[in-house]
């Protein structure tokens, strides 16, 4: 007979590791339940969906919130260090996960349903429980990371722009053309920057538009400066990855950084990124 330990031991390995498997088996079975409960809040939001189908709705979604619930628990009571894992960014997605349901429960009075509603779409949290299954993640991390200083000067940069250009759409058009602050105008020279334009307020002024006019320009020559630097990190995050790699035909396992041929063979050491 199998001992507590023994079977804790066996809870841990298909729960949290997914290099065996009873373990990728649990994972694929969990993404499918996420999946599913996600389609349920979608629909519950329908009011058509709702009016007609909310007892049943209801039930799958009280199912749902049970078996987050015990794999929580299970969680809880494999981890070899259940504190850690309860305060950890997944223990605490899992959580929100259940939360709002059990919450419901407690709140059922006429009065706070408007309340309930709005913590109940709380449950839409568990998309972030996907997030352990997408295997190229730590690519997009990765590139974020090496981008973090550029994208927070260039953000620094749009900010100033924007703060001058609706100072001086303030200053020109004035509150009789509906810039009542210079906040309204930095509202206004951001919605323009960034070619959205939804126009509430717009210029009435020669001087004005001509202002309108260079942002406009300004927003088309700046807005795909992030997209390019966050491209480049994440080429640079896979080529490295893939230098990790032994060369496939000599076995070599250190390159000097960046290479593209192998110093040994001269064999390529990774595909080029389409």
């Amino acid at each position: 007979m199998e001992t507590p330990s023994s079977w804790r031991d066996r809870l841990y390995v298909i729960v949290f590791q997914t290099d065996t498997v009873a373990g990728r088996r649990f994972d694929t079975i969990l993404l499918l339940i996420i999946l599913a409960s996600l389609v349920v809040v979608v629909l519950d939001s329908i009011d058509e969906v709702h009016q007609h189908y909310a007892n049943l709705l209801a039930i799958i979604e009280w199912g749902f919130t049970a078996v987050f619930l015990i794999e929580y628990l299970v969680r809880l009571y494999c981890s070899p260090k259940p504190l850690r894992y309860a305060f950890s960014f997944y223990g605490l997605v899992d959580l929100l996960a259940i939360l709002p349901g059990i919450i419901a429960i407690y709140y059922s009075d006429a009065q706070f349903l408007m309340m309930i509603r709005v913590i109940r779409m709380l449950r839409i949290f568990r998309v972030l429980k996907l997030a352990p299954y997408l295997k190229q993640a730590h690519y997009l991390l990765a590139a974020l990371q090496g981008s973090k200083q550029k994208i927070i000067v260039f953000l620094l940069s749009v900010s100033t722009l924007v703060t001058v250009f609706g100072t001086l759409m303030y200053v020109i058009e004035g509150p009789e053309h509906g810039y009542t602050s210079i906040p309204k105008g930095i509202y206004w020279a951001i919605v323009t920057l960034t070619t959205v334009g939804y126009g509430d307020i717009v210029p009435k002024t020669p001087l004005g538009q001509v202002l309108s006019s260079l942002v406009m320009i300004t927003g088309y020559s700046i807005i795909a400066v992030p997209t390019g630097i966050f491209t480049a990190e994440l080429a640079n995050a896979m080529r490295g990855e893939q230098l990790k790699h032994d060369c496939p035909t000599c076995r070599k396992s250190s390159h000097e950084h960046g290479a593209a041929f192998c110093s040994r063979c001269g064999n390529v050491l990774f595909k080029k990124v389409e």
